[in-house]
This record gives structure tokens, sequence and C-alpha cells, in this order.
């Protein structure tokens, strides 16, 4: 039966370069590798249940269940009597690779359903015997809050943006006591508010066996150009939590394949009422989770962080592009480098100042030190968290800041901060350790108030002793500011 396997593949190869790429948005859809498909399918534990039923959502040409019936044909863990396979595409043209390649397979009773996923199975309201295995590469692409989609899936108590973690919660919901569910999905699930139900739908209802992670962005769906960091995780329905397995590997040959176990402690905090999902590539732990002197919450520091909140396309009759009389700075990432502040930057494309009246001083802060932290950093930048300081003598008599959209903005009560606590935040933001245990769990390019709200910092004693630290230096290397984290004591 390797020949089924073999032929799923190559029509992977011939259609997916074939397929455009408004097509492949349209549906959110890239074809899983037989190298990633065969080591999906050898995640699921041994089993000798009677009838397997098999779920299969999205399944395209079926690369995902020739896996799995490979497995099963190859007695290599499994020793089902039979199999119903039950598939679902939406796309014709795959839909008849599909039955075509599912229909080579003895003992087993395929079950291909032309349509939507979601609609489907949410109009039966999740009714059926339960799905003992799902294996799944659901289709990516954000789902529009007042869509039929969404209102389909409320209907069943599932909240969601995307159709990747829509397709995971209904397998889940659909499983059998005891249920297995293997899914090939981005990363961006493990943090961030936007997948707090998410994460909050599938912890309650499965425990977390094991997740693998792809070192490089590019290579598991190297064919359709996806840099979406891809992980792979299986639950079970109805399990209790214990250990997790985590795996790792370059790329999709998984040639130098790495496996240490975590306790569930590990990979979601106990004390994190975000749920973020940590994936450690490592048996040791961070320098941060080692660090006595970094237990303190950012409540405890006395600050709050917030998304700036000017967004400039619903102000754009308020911008400036140069400081006018009746405006205050408008402060961009672009205004901030390694030397400081910049400001206001002549033949900017964006604009350097924000009209004050009525309308627009519910967006603006007291002028004042602020530590800002950028939104969003390329996929090839060395760092994940930039921070810097915001000097209030840059911007003159200034009485207030506009902080846009695309800045995180460390304050107290929304106003500034001693100025001393602010260099010292920026300074410990900017260390190797904080970076690196940020992308520990971050599998975006994007940096949310939330993820910096969820973090553990020095004290603000320490904070502010950092800080009187960094202002007596001209300038600080990068092994200077990290050497300097590991001196210091709670």
């Amino acid at each position: 039966m390797l020949e089924i396997l073999s032929q799923a593949e190559r029509v992977r190869r011939e259609v997916a370069p074939r397929t455009d790429q408004a097509h492949k948005a349209a549906f959110g859809q890239f074809m899983t590798p037989a190298s990633v498909a065969r080591f999906m399918a050898s995640l699921f534990p041994p089993s000798t249940l009677q009838t397997c039923r098999l779920l299969d959502p999205g399944a395209g040409v079926g690369a995902l269940s020739c896996a799995f019936l490979h497995r099963w044909i190859e007695s290599d863990g499994f020793d089902f009597g039979t199999v119903e396979a039950t598939a679902y595409e939406i796309d014709a043209t795959l839909r008849a690779h599909l039955a075509q390649h599912l229909a080579g397979y003895r003992n087993v009773t395929p079950r291909i359903i032309a349509g939507d996923y979601i609609e489907l199975a949410t109009a039966e309201s999740l009714q059926g015997p339960g799905f003992t295995h799902a294996i799944l590469n659901p289709p990516y692409k954000k789902i529009n809050s007042h869509s039929a989609h969404r209102l389909a899936l409320r209907s069943v108590g599932i909240e969601t943006v995307n159709l990747y973690s829509a397709f995971v919660a209904l397998a889940v919901a659909q499983a059998a006591p005891g249920g297995q569910i293997v899914a090939i999905i981005p990363r961006s699930f493990c943090n961030g508010p936007y997948y707090r139900p998410f994460r909050d739908f599938i912890l309650e209802r499965a425990a977390l066996r094991h997740m693998h992670l792809f070192a490089s962005r590019s290579k598991a769906f190297k064919d359709d150009d996806v840099l979406q960091e891809n992980i792979i995780i299986r639950l079970e329905r109805g399990g209790r939590q214990g250990p997790v397995t985590v795996t790792t590997s370059t790329d999709d040959t998984f040639a130098d394949l790495a496996r240490h176990e975590h306790p569930f402690a590990r990979i979601v905090f106990p004390d994190d009422p975000e749920r973020f999902i940590h994936v450690p590539t490592s048996p040791e732990k961070d320098a941060l989770e080692l660090s006595a002197a970094v237990r303190s919450t950012l409540a405890d520091v006395g600050l709050k962080v917030s998304t700036g909140p000017v967004v400039d396309f619903r102000l754009k009759e308020h911008l400036r592009a140069m400081p006018e009389r009746g405006t205050v700075p408008l402060l961009y990432p672009g205004h901030f480098n390694s030397s400081g502040t910049t400001w206001p930057i002549e033949g900017a494309k964006k604009p350097n100042a924000i009209v004050r009246d009525d309308e627009s001083e519910k967006w603006l802060y007291p002028n004042g030190f602020y530590c800002v932290v950028r939104r969003f950093s390329s996929k090839e930048e060395k760092r994940r968290v930039v921070a810097s300081v915001v000097e209030p003598g840059a911007f003159g008599n200034a009485p207030m800041l506009g902080f846009e959209n695309h800045l995180n903005v460390f304050h107290e009560n929304k106003r500034g901060m001693p100025k001393a606590l602010a260099h010292g935040l920026a300074l410990f933001l900017n260390t190797t350790a904080v970076d690196e245990h940020f992308r520990r769990f971050n599998g975006h390019t994007q940096v949310n108030a939330t993820d910096l709200k969820t973090m553990k910092y020095p004290s603000r004693e320490v904070l502010i002793q950092l800080g009187e630290w960094a202002m007596q230096k001209d300038a600080l290397t990068q092994a200077q500011i990290d050497a300097k984290l590991g001196t210091l004591t709670a």
C-alpha cells in the first residue's frame, strides 16, 4: 500500500504548483508533504480498537489519511479490525484525488463529505458516536467576527478567530473519550489574547500530550512558500494531563529529531491567567526562569503596558507631517533607535505630529519618561523585543505625546514614570534572556501588550537600581547588559 501514499505525494507535488495563490488564499489551502504526514501518523499511541473511526477534515488529496492507513497496514502499533474514514473536502478537484486514494485500501469504509467542515459539523450539533482518531492540516484563514462561520461555531460553544483553530476545536469536540487528535497548525495560538478562548476550550477538554517544533520557519511547507511558524500537536480527549513530550527538528526530513519531556507546569505556567503555551526546546530552564530576582508581576512593579492608542487612519485629519502650532509629537517605532529618540524626522513617510483638540485628547499621554517596545519585527531581525526610553526633553515644551498603535507603551496609570525606572525597564527588556524567553513561546513576529503583561520582572527597586547604573554609562554593549542581569539579586 506504499504506492498509494507515494501517489498522493505525486499528486500533491503536481497540484500545489499549479494552484494559484488566490485560490490557496481563498481556501487557506496548504497541502501536507508526505514526510510530515508520516511523522504525524507516527505520533498516535498504539491502539487495539476493533473499529477505528478516523476524521480528516480539510483532507485535500488524502496525504494524512493515507499516512495513517499506511501505518495501520504496516501493523506499526495499530491493530484495528476495520477503519471508518470520514474525510471532508470542499475543493472538487482535490476531492476526486481523495476518493481515488482512499478507495485503494481494503477493510476501509471511506466516507467523503463534499462541503464546508465548519458548516456541516456544527449543523449536526456535533452528534455521532465520536471519532477515535483525527489527523488534520486545517486551512489557515482569519474568520470575521460577524461571519457565518463565527456564528455557526458560537452555536456549539466555540469562540475563535481563525479557520485552523476552529477545525481543531471541532475535532476535539467530535472526538470520543480517549480520542487522539494530531494536527499541524500555526504556532500563533500559543499566546496572545485572541486565542485565549481557543486555548481554554482545548485545555479544558483534552490533555496536551506532544508538541513538535520546526527550527526553520520555511521548511515544513516550502513548496507553498509558507513562512508561518508551524507546530504539530497531539491532544487526547478527556485525558488526565501529565508531562508533555516536546520534539524538535530543523526541517521536514526529521533527520536531527530531538526529544525531551517536560512537566505541564513548564508548558502552561500555573499562575498564568492567559494560559499561554510555552514550547521549551531544551530540558534546561532559561535564564529568566532561573533568576530569583525576576519574580515580580508588572502590577507588583506599579506599571501598566498598553498598545499605543493612536490609530493613525482613524485620526487622519489630525495628522501633520511636521510639528506646528496646536500640535503635539506623534511617535512611531521609526522615531526610536539604538542611539535614542530622533524627533521630528524631516521627510519621513510617517507624520511627526498630531493636532491636540477635544477629539484627540483622550488618546494622548502627558509628556514624561516612558518605555516603549515595538509591536512588530521582521522575520529576519535578530531581536523580537526591542525597548527604548522616551525622553521628555526630546520634545521641547510639548505638554502631551501621541503613541501610535505600532508601539507598546509602559506607563504609570497613563502618566510617565521616574527616569531611572524607565531606563532600568528598557535595559531589562533589551537583555538576551528576555528575547530568548519571549521567542520560546511566541511563534509570530508580533509583540502584544498582553505578552508583556504576563511576563515576570525584577522588582521596582531593582529596576530603578538598574536604571541608575545604566545612566552612568555612555554606551552599553549587549554583553554588558546581559552580564548585569546575571548580578541581580532578589
